[in-house]
Order: structure tokens, then C-alpha cells, then sequence
């Protein structure tokens, strides 16, 4: 018989001090704003952040392609393909998952989506048998500390072809396309059907000619976003995203004959821009839940060993938290894991909720709402809820970080300083002791340390600098919550 004992540490996590009720709803009309400060391209009218300006305008002109768009990933003006179609798969996810919930922040989100997903269009039909995976040599704009509007440093492009493979870049392309093949479906059946069709063929591309872009691309890639995990992970996620977009047979096929050489019987306990299989054990979770197709059932048994890895006091029970509170992974950019983490749990719990609403951790039982307050506390933490008192996303709450490590958000921006700012100029705004004066409103920072300990430093990029793949999975999270406030 199930027993409730062996969670009482969960309880006890759980029971932490809470007393503050947070605007969710402002939260995640911040979250989505933060994309229009990481904008690359021709700034449009609807533009909310009026501090930014054009940038990258000539992007792609080197070999007579536009790659004009796209999303700088972080605090540097570098276009990296693969955490930027991992931030456009999650942000679809996120709308495809809990839009309902999102009210009038739903528009908003699905133009953060095709902010992204034009580009990856581009970057994978302007040239045949090529993805465009990059633009910018990080090594040479890591040098300088510039804002985007004057970049004058190497917009070098770099791609990946049959000769020079990038299973891993290609097959999250893929995945980015077909994930928001599904948002447009119904108010843009065109855009949606063009987006689908550019997966199948993405896919097909990275699944024919296998290999890492970090092998083929080395130092331009690594490392900064190497491909740790290999490429199988985004072949298998690959896969799923085209078969819940197209319901074609031969991508369910595709999984059950390849599952088990791309990891499906891996147990993996984090999801990241480089590690997707435990998103991908989420995803599959579906539809044997909700369709009771025998060949995914490992896929779900493989999720509740997640699952079970992240609630104090289970069977397999391995993850680490910080005094208060907050799951630990990483010294660097922690809060990738704990936004990716909290969505899982989130749309986990909507999945068990379909079939009966719970799951076992050996001989304890979880129900989806455990999963939904263990998540709770993570997003709480975030916003606030926390030993130090302090928001890590910007502009919310009184108190939040304010020398961000972000180019354009610590520099006077064109409108306050209309004058080039040079590349070695730029640095006495990165060692400035004033607080950024481009407030990036609804940005995740990196986040505090194992004891929750946090430096507001500028030069403390670990835990000061922002990123899309922080911030794209707390979209999903804060409409989870912000649609349950007003439910």
C-alpha cells in the first residue's frame, strides 16, 4: 500500500516561510518583455523597449545571405544557433502548453516565438544543404563591450553541411520549427505549414549526415555552447517535436526503433540547452498517457525516475537544494535548471492530471499537485522568496539585480548617448559601480550560489548575466500560475 512517510522531507521543504503573494501575472508580462531587449535586427514600432535600436542589419552579407533577426543569447552580441532554437522550442512549449493561461500576454509570446522562428527559417532555407548555426566570432566580440546598435567587430557566419555535420544544431532547429508549427496552426495555417515543412527537412538533414557541430566548428562553438551531451539527445527530441506537430506514423516509428541508441533508456537528471532527454521523457509521457501507446511506456517510466530524483525523501531521491530552498546544479547560470526544472514539473502535472494524477516513487505516492508545489517554490524562490530577499529577475519587486552583465543594458543607450561608443571604450561601463542604465526589464539572471549567497557585479557573469534559455521555460512556469490566480 502506497505510504506518504518517506516524503515528509518534501513537507518539511515545502513548509519553508512563505509570505509573500506574487503578481504572476506582472512576472510573466515581464518575462516575455525581456525578449524584446535581446532583439538582433530591425527593431519594429511595436517595439516596448524603447532603449534598443536597430542592430545586425548587415548580418549574413558576407556570403550574400540575409540572416538579419534572431536573438542575441545573453549579455554579448553573439547569434549561437543552438541555445537560440532551444529558446524558441521552449517558448512554443510554453504557449503550446499553457497559452490558455497567458490572457493578454498570449500575443506577446507568440511574437516572441516568430521573432525566432523567422530566423531559424532563414538560416535553414537561404542556402541548400546548409544550416546557418552562427553569426559573430565570440572569441573577437568577447573582446569588446559594446552595445548592439554599434557593433563594429567580425559578423563572421558559420554553418553547418553533409562535409561539415551538426546533428545536434540541426535537429533542435528542427525541433524549434516543428514546436512552432503548432502554435500557428490555427491563426496562421500558411506560416505554420512552411514552418513544418522546413522541420521534415531539417531533420532529415541532420539525421542523414550525423555528427557534433562541435567537432566541425570547434573553437567557434566551444566553449561557449559545446555540444556536451552529443547529438543523439536532439535527434530523439527532434523526432518527438515532429511527431506531436505532424502526427505522421513515421516519426513514432522513427523513436521506436531508434529510442534506444539516442538515449531512451537513459536516466538523465537535468534539461538544458545541450541535454534534452529528460524533456524529451516528458514529451513522449504524453501520449502514452493520454493514448496508452505501449511502446512509450518507457519513456514514462524514465520521467518518474526524474520526477522521483527531484522530491526529498523518495526512492531515488538525488538532487541538491540550497538552504533556501533552491535546486542546486550548477556554479554557473544556475537558474537555467531550475526554470527548466519547473516547467517539467508543471507540465508533467498537467499530463498525470489525464490519467489519474499521480505517480509512484517507489512505495510512495506523488500526486500532481506535489509536482505543482514543488515547482511553486522554485518560481517563488526566483521572484523573491528567498534568504536574500531579492528578486533575480529584473524589474520585479523592489529589490532585483542591477548591474546586470549585458552590453546593452549597462551602456547609455543611442537615444541617451548618440555618439559610437568603441569596442575598448565600452569597458569603463562594464567596471562602472553605477547600476545599469537600461533597466532590462523581466530578465533571469544566473542566480545565487549553493549557500544562496549573491553578488550584484557586473564583472560576475555566473550569476549575473541573463539569458533566453533562463528566461523562455519561466514563461510557461508564470502562466501556469498567473492562469491559476485568476482561475
Amino acid at each position: 500500500m502506497p505510504t506518504l512517510f518517506p516524503l515528509l522531507p518534501l513537507l518539511l521543504l515545502l513548509s519553508l516561510p512563505s509570505s509573500s503573494a506574487f503578481e504572476y501575472a506582472d512576472a510573466l508580462h515581464k518575462s516575455i518583455l525581456f525578449f524584446e531587449g535581446q532583439r538582433s535586427g530591425k527593431i519594429p514600432p511595436t517595439q516596448r523597449l524603447q532603449w534598443r535600436g536597430n542592430s545586425g542589419l548587415s548580418d549574413g552579407s558576407s556570403a550574400n545571405v540575409d540572416l538579419v533577426g534572431g536573438y542575441y543569447d545573453g549579455g554579448d552580441n553573439v547569434k549561437f544557433g543552438l541555445p537560440m532554437a532551444f529558446t524558441i522550442t521552449m517558448l512554443a512549449w510554453s504557449v503550446i502548453e499553457f497559452g490558455d493561461r497567458m490572457a493578454g500576454e498570449k500575443d506577446y509570446a507568440v511574437a516572441a516565438v516568430q521573432w525566432g522562428s523567422d530566423y531559424l527559417l532563414k538560416a535553414a532555407t537561404v542556402s541548400p544543404n546548409a544550416l546557418y548555426v552562427q553569426v559573430a566570432d565570440p572569441n573577437a566580440d568577447h573582446r569588446c563591450w559594446e552595445r548592439p546598435e554599434d557593433m563594429d567587430t567580425p559578423r563572421n557566419i558559420y554553418k553547418v553541411t553533409n562535409q561539415n555535420p551538426g546533428s545536434d544544431v540541426a535537429a533542435e532547429t528542427a525541433a524549434a520549427l516543428a514546436a512552432a508549427s503548432i502554435v500557428f496552426q490555427h491563426s496562421d495555417p500558411s506560416y505554420s505549414s512552411r514552418l513544418l515543412r522546413t522541420a521534415k527537412k531539417v531533420f532529415d538533414f541532420a539525421d542523414r549526415f550525423r555528427g557534433s557541430y562541435s567537432d566541425s566548428l570547434s573553437s567557434v562553438v566551444c566553449p561557449f555552447y559545446c555540444s556536451y551531451s552529443g547529438y543523439q539527445d536532439e535527434l530523439l527530441w527532434g523526432a518527438a517535436w515532429l511527431q506531436r506537430a505532424s502526427g505522421n506514423a513515421t516519426y513514432m516509428s522513427y523513436i521506436q526503433s531508434n529510442g534506444h541508441v539516442l538515449g531512451a533508456e537513459d536516466d538523465d537528471f537535468s534539461f538544458s540547452w545541450d541535454d534534452k532527454r529528460v524533456g524529451t521523457k516528458v514529451l513522449l509521457s504524453k501520449a502514452f498517457l493520454e493514448q496508452n501507446i505501449a511502446g512509450l511506456q518507457l519513456y514514462k517510466v524514465h520521467t518518474d525516475n526524474y520526477i522521483c530524483s527531484l522530491v526529498p525523501g523518495s526512492s531515488g531521491f538525488q538532487a541538491q537544494y540550497t538552504p533556501g530552498g533552491l535546486l542546486y546544479r550548477e556554479t554557473e547560470s544556475n537558474l537555467q535548471y531550475v526554470t527548466s526544472t519547473s516547467f517539467l514539473l508543471l507540465t508533467y502535472s498537467k499530463y498525470l492530471t489525464s490519467s489519474g494524477g499521480y505517480t509512484n516513487c517507489g512505495s510512495a505516492t506523488v500526486s500532481a499537485s506535489t509536482l505543482i508545489s514543488l515547482a511553486k517554490k522554485q518560481v517563488d524562490y526566483i521572484l523573491g522568496e528567498n534568504p536574500a530577499k531579492i528578486s533575480y529577475m529584473v524589474g520585479f519587486g523592489s529589490k532585483y539585480p542591477l548591474h546586470v552583465h549585458h552590453r546593452g543594458s549597462s551602456i547609455p543607450s543611442t537615444r541617451a548617448l548618440p555618439g559610437h561608443i568603441s569596442c575598448n571604450d565600452g569597458f569603463q561601463y562594464l567596471h562602472s559601480s553605477s547600476p545599469n542604465p537600461n533597466v532590462l526589464i523581466g530578465a533571469i539572471v544566473g542566480g545565487p550560489d549553493s549557500g544562496d549567497g549573491f553578488a550584484d557585479d557586473r564583472a560576475n557573469y555566473q550569476q549575473s548575466e541573463p539569458t533566453t534559455y533562463i528566461n523562455a521555460p519561466m514563461v510557461g512556469a508564470l502562466a501556469f500560475f498567473a492562469g491559476a490566480a485568476t482561475a
